[in-house]
């Protein structure tokens, strides 16, 4: 299905090709189908901030209502991924640097929990779905970096089905929105095989029930951006809502190292 919608950069109004999106299923809802799409734009960079996007435009494309529009407009407005003028526009809102440090020190929080907890009792059948997963990542890091992507959140997410910790990793994911679009800009300029040995590490941990390598590990893994942010904000300045030149990751990099 060749589905278009407008949208405006550079002060005029142009036609995008949403080339992956799929139909919309008419069985179940329509307005978190719209909202994950949107989403998955965003994050790619392929609406960039300051490209407005319009709720009747989107509507007529696919045929619908424009209530799940504005149902998905309102959801990705408390992610902080876009601004709602009523009256006027809806545009897409720069990366906030701010937001970006705060979700990676809750996400450390809680996912180093969780790791603690699948130490305190291994299971092999967990571990050896993780390790598949591995094997997965590290054939399509060259390949696609976009599907690594998907094999990263699914990691993550198995660990924390795997200690019934599904409501959590809920949690994490509305909070994390504007660290993908981060984790995004990153996937030209960094080496994957660095994230993967970082989740074998992790794996590691909780197969020996070494709850102290599993914690560090996850820790370790999720400070990475730390290190990242700083070059990614210099090579994009226009794209965050934040100074060229930030005290923030240097205040932020050196408390939490100091913990």
């Amino acid at each position: 299905m060749e589905v278009w919608f407008i949208w405006k950069a550079g002060g005029r109004f142009m036609k995008l090709e949403w080339a992956s999106v799929q139909e919309l299923d008419h069985g179940i809802a329509i307005g978190p189908q719209l909202h994950r799409m949107l989403r998955e734009r965003i994050i790619r960079n392929d609406l960039a901030p300051g490209s407005k996007i319009s709720e009747s435009e989107l509507a007529k494309s696919y045929s619908i209502s424009r209530q799940p529009v504005r149902e998905a407009f309102i959801k990705l407005s408390e992610e902080g991924l876009i601004e709602i003028r009523p009256q006027r526009s809806t545009i897409i809102r720069k990366i906030d640097y701010a937001s970006v440090l705060d979700a990676r020190f809750v996400r450390e929080a809680i996912e180093a929990d969780i790791v603690k907890l699948l130490a305190q009792q291994p299971d092999a059948g967990l571990v050896k779905e993780l390790r598949a997963q591995l094997t997965e990542q590290s054939r399509v890091a060259k390949e696609s970096p976009l599907r690594f992507i998907q094999l990263d959140e699914l990691f993550h997410r198995t660990l924390a089905e795997g200690a019934d910790k599904s409501k959590a990793w809920k949690f994490v994911e509305g909070l994390k929105s504007q660290m993908d679009r981060v984790r995004f800009l990153s996937l030209s300029r960094f080496p994957l095989s660095k994230l993967i040995q970082q989740h074998e590490a992790i794996v590691d941990g909780i197969s020996n029930g070494d709850i102290k390598v599993a914690e560090a590990s996850m820790r370790l893994h999720l400070k990475e951006i730390l290190t990242d942010l700083p070059e990614i904000l210099a090579a994009n300045p226009e794209l965050f809502d934040a100074p060229v030149s930030s005290p923030l990751t240097e205040k932020n990099t050196n408390q939490e190292d100091k913990q």
